[in-house]
């Protein structure tokens, strides 16, 4: 999810680890330990030349249940070598700081794996993303409460009872929250298979997810072996279907298909894409998991990426979201929210 989520995800953990013993300064590590698997992200541009090896980096060994584990150990042993000392001599244990920063690392790429966008939790054994695909990567229902209770709790002693009551509400409406996603879930797929088949639509196999910042609008993709379907649901609509499908015909560059970078791509996008050339050397990569509502009602992908020919691989342009005008582009997605 977004970054300000695992920073209060991450202080939660470390508020419930050492918060009775160091106050403050738990919630400071914990969000730290949160932190630190998104720097894949920087990590992913200093290790690679090419944008699209830094792109697929990013939630992978260092979202991982190994990198958790290893990073914990490291982490909580250099963190006690520096804080055990002068007056804070024997306040904690190396134990504790372990437990603390597996606890904040570890839950990370839990999260992410409610998200779209995919996790390799098992990396570097396996590269399979797991994707529920329940929750939006940025949605402030989940955080904004988290992060009040959070906020409220450090006005508190360490010792009071009070903050010990602030960490379960805080972690309690955002668990619950979860559970409804994953619910809200489940009832959708079942109302895009039922549109399919208002619609006659043949398809080999679909998705959905919530789009962005909310889990009420919903957007669906079925596919079939020359096409994809795509489609919004709001909970606000009348009628409980998918409207107004829109047919995006499958566009591929066979002659491309059998290069390794753009298979990579592929898998990336879950295999949901479409790619156009532009000339011999540049082409136009089309993610269809990430749409955009436009005044014309079109669902255009958030994920264009521009590709170009380096020498014998791909290449990407550095990544642009396809959002347009993003102040309009909200304004439409609310608008569509609110129900047909």
């Amino acid at each position: 999810m977004d970054s300000l989520t695992q920073i209060v995800l991450g202080a939660a953990c470390g508020e419930a680890i050492l918060g009775k013993k160091i106050g403050n300064k738990a919630l400071l590590f914990g969000a730290i330990g949160g932190t630190i698997p998104d720097l894949d992200v920087f990590v992913g541009s200093w290790l690679y030349g090419n944008e699209i090896d830094a792109m697929l980096f990013h939630r992978g060994f260092m979202h991982s249940i190994l990198f958790s584990v290893l990073a914990a150990f490291v982490l909580g042993w250099l963190v006690f070598k520096l804080y055990n000392s002068g007056r804070r001599k024997d306040t904690t244990t190396q134990s504790n700081w372990v437990s603390l920063f597996f606890w904040a690392l570890f839950t990370h790429p839990i999260l992410d794996c409610f998200t779209p966008y995919g996790t390799q939790l098992f990396a570097p054994f396996s590269d399979y993303r797991v994707a529920i695909n329940n929750i939006a990567v940025a949605d402030p229902v989940y955080t904004l409460p988290f992060l009040i209770c959070m906020i409220v709790l450090m006005f508190f002693k360490r010792t009071s009872e009070k903050r010990k009551l602030w960490l379960k509400l805080g972690i309690g409406i955002g668990s619950i929250y979860i559970l409804f996603t994953l619910g809200n879930k489940v009832y959708i797929d079942s109302i895009f298979k039922k549109s399919l088949k208002k619609s006659d639509i043949v398809y080999d196999r679909f998705s959905t997810q919530p789009s962005i910042l909310n889990n009420i609008l919903w957007y669906g993709i079925a596919e079939n072996d020359s096409a994809y379907y795509v489609a919004f649901y709001s909970l606000l609509d009348s009628e409980a279907y998918f409207l107004d499908f829109e047919e995006l015909p499958k566009s591929r560059e066979n002659e491309l298909f059998e290069d390794t970078d753009l298979k990579r791509l592929a898998w990336f996008s879950n295999y949901y894409y479409n790619i156009s050339k532009i000339d011999e050397n540049n082409f136009t990569y089309y993610d269809l998991r990430y749409p955009v509502l436009n005044d014309t009602g079109l669902k255009e992908p958030v994920f264009s990426l521009s590709l170009y020919k380096d020498e014998n691989r791909l290449n990407m342009k550095p990544f642009e979201p396809n959002t347009g005008d993003f102040s309009k582009a909200i304004k439409l997605l609310w608008e569509r929210m609110k129900g047909k």
